[in-house]
């Protein structure tokens, strides 16, 4: 059942530099013409224009497929980007960092650039000013959106226990980009250290850097890690650019040091939304979720830009199951709503802080929202309404190491819409398996992908599901809308003869052969 959440119970911690807080600047509102943005535009709102609506999405019907060359070897899948679209081409990356162009409308290759660098994802690519930009194991590129030539190249890891694993965000000729404390096949093993650069998209320069967590990771990084970003950040009209920090680690902790002993203290920045000044990199606020977080409880999400009523607010969220809704220029907390279920741990974390491991619940338990639960994609909101897909999956802690997962395939979801103003939930339709592809929005329709490789169309309205279809593969990946065209991509192959394959589907289309 899901537990009732003593409102009383606010885990937050905020703080403002006065010198850097300004009046908000206002949301980016042109509702962009297409996908042209890693989500969707520079405000994150995953959300487009164009033809599809809930009237005539019915009318989609495959047009093209395309394959996807990446590792199938690994148990994140091949591909879970979101592609992008410019001037009529479709760019997107692997697991192994590979990049594809291809024509949107005929599917037809253009180029491929293959790196072969194996990452966990969500990876991607951010493309402008005539080039496309994304990441390896531990460097930064810039390719020519036309050839794709390689035009730089800058590694920005420290050291063998830090990677990349995010699409980078762009915005008025900077590049952003952040290390994680892991590579593939390994991560948290210790002096992993998230840090988000800002570099010339011309040369590959830094600008500037914000170090999520401390270098010397709270006094003992042997054995500590943290922070850093999986998606890409998002931009205000004015440039200032927000930040949805990672957790930090280990979690709950080691033999030695049992939750989070040997990392002390709020581990700031972790799970965190933080505004920073765009053009220097300095903080202007932050408010950090879950203090001193034991159970990977990431406030991961890209934070969503945008109003409420006529209030500049930023939407957070993430694996711990809760929606934030901060105001813009201070980053206050206006109001959280927990979505999916819980089972009353959502204090642990303070106690762990706190130094009361008698009041921590005794080993093995069984953990809502688990560490693949909550909210592990991006939400999209239009003007009235937050869009959550949310994993209803929980962990089971035995030791102080990582938890014991349920297969996936036993994995239930829900699509929530939340009122943008208040928090509340208007709606909730249920999921047969899990959502990892995130919200994807156009006009009055919401996409999501689930596991089993489904592509949903709901009705913002209602929450009604009005189309579907079935991918070759099961699927991570988000939606993309860009005019009369659905991108969606089965890139987790559940068995051995299922392959990673984009799909395009078309308004009222022939079938393309």
């Amino acid at each position: 059942m899901v537990a009732v959440l003593a409102s009383a119970l606010l885990l937050t911690s905020i703080h403002v530099i006065p010198a850097s807080a300004g009046p908000a600047a206002a949301e980016r509102t042109h509702v962009a013409p297409g996908w042209g943005e890693p989500n969707g535009d520079k405000a994150g709102t995953r959300r487009v224009g164009g033809p599809v609506n809930s009237g005539n999405v019915g009318s989609l019907q495959q047009v093209w497929t395309a394959p996807i060359v990446g590792n199938t070897d690994r148990y994140v899948g091949t591909h879970s980007a979101t592609p992008v679209v410019a001037n009529g081409v479709l760019y997107t990356q692997d697991h192994s960092s590979n990049v594809y162009a291809i024509d949107l409308r005929t599917g037809r290759q253009l180029w491929t650039k293959l790196y072969h660098s194996e990452s966990n994802g969500p990876t991607g690519v951010a493309v402008g000013d005539g080039r496309v930009f994304g990441g390896t194991a531990d460097s930064v590129f810039a390719l020519d959106a036309r050839t794709g030539t390689q035009l730089w190249i800058k590694k920005i890891t420290r050291n063998e226990n830090e990677g990349i694993d995010m699409a980078p965000g762009y915005d008025n000729g900077t590049v952003l980009m952040s290390t994680v404390p892991g590579v593939y096949g390994g991560f948290y093993k210790g002096n992993g250290q998230g840090v988000v650069w800002a570099l010339d998209g011309r040369t590959g320069a830094t600008k500037w850097k914000f170090e999520t967590v401390p270098a010397d990771l709270w006094g003992m990084p042997d054995v500590n890690s943290g922070g850093g970003l999986w998606y890409p950040p998002s931009f205000d009209a004015r440039g200032d650019v927000y930040l949805a920090v990672t957790n930090p680690a280990p979690f709950p902790g080691t033999s030695d040091y049992p939750w989070g002993q040997s990392r002390p203290g709020a581990n700031l920045y972790t799970n965190s939304v933080v505004k920073l000044d765009g053009r220097t990199g300095k903080l202007v606020w932050y408010n950090q979720a879950s203090p001193h977080d034991i159970y990977d409880w990431d406030l991961q999400n890209t934070p969503i830009v945008t109003t409420a009523g006529r209030r500049p607010v930023v939407i957070g969220s993430g694996k711990a199951g809760f929606v934030y809704s901060y105001d813009q220029a201070t980053g206050q907390t206006l109001w959280k709503t927990a979505v999916g279920i819980h089972n009353g741990h959502e204090g642990d974390n303070l106690l762990a802080m706190n130094g009361e491991y008698d009041k921590l619940p005794q080993l093995p338990v069984e953990i809502f929202p688990g560490v693949l639960g909550g909210m592990p994609a991006p939400l999209a909101v239009d003007d009235t309404t937050i869009y959550a897909a949310v994993n209803n999956m929980g962990a089971t802690w035995t030791t102080q190491g990582l938890p014991t997962l349920p297969p996936f395939d036993q994995g239930k979801g829900v699509m929530v819409a939340l009122d943008k103003v208040t928090g509340a939930i208007k709606w909730q339709h249920p999921l047969d398996h899990s959502p990892y592809g995130a919200s994807s929005i156009v006009n009055d329709v919401v996409f999501t992908t689930t596991y089993e490789g489904k592509v949903h169309a709901l009705s913002t309205r209602t929450g009604a599901e009005i189309w579907s279809a079935q991918l070759p593969a099961g699927s991570n990946s988000p939606v993309m809308i860009d005019g009369d065209t659905v991108v969606a991509v089965g890139g987790y192959p559940l068995t051995p003869d299922q392959k990673p394959t984009i799909v395009a589907y078309r308004l009222g289309s022939c079938p393309r052969r």
